[in-house]
């Protein structure tokens, strides 16, 4: 078992989480769509050859992000994964897989 979280736009939130669930993330015993999410506020600095989504090459950006926690079954972490970058609007967005010791 893996928990994987991933940081994204307020905005975007529903849609990541939504997507997650759909690839299989999420699920706690007898539930789906299982998610923990709390706010705060992301940083960066996008480089040169950066294309960034929010806010412009060279320039600190600051923004009110989600952090979406899931539980996921070892053989769904790469499509979970996958199907969390194709929702994500950044172009690289971060995301943590760790283990779990259950």
């Amino acid at each position: 078992m893996k928990k994987i979280v991933v940081t994204v736009p307020v905005v975007d939130a529903d849609k990541v989480r939504q997507a997650i669930g759909e690839a299989g993330g999420g699920k706690v015993g007898n539930y789906s769509f299982c998610s923990f999410s709390v706010r705060g506020v992301g940083r960066f600095l996008p480089g040169e050859d950066a294309h960034p989504t929010i806010g412009e090459v060279g320039k600190i950006e600051e923004v009110e992000e989600e952090r979406i926690e899931i539980n996921c079954d070892d053989e769904l972490v790469a499509n979970v994964v996958a199907t969390i970058r194709h929702a994500h609007p950044y172009e690289e967005p971060a995301i943590d897989v760790y283990s779990l010791n259950t």
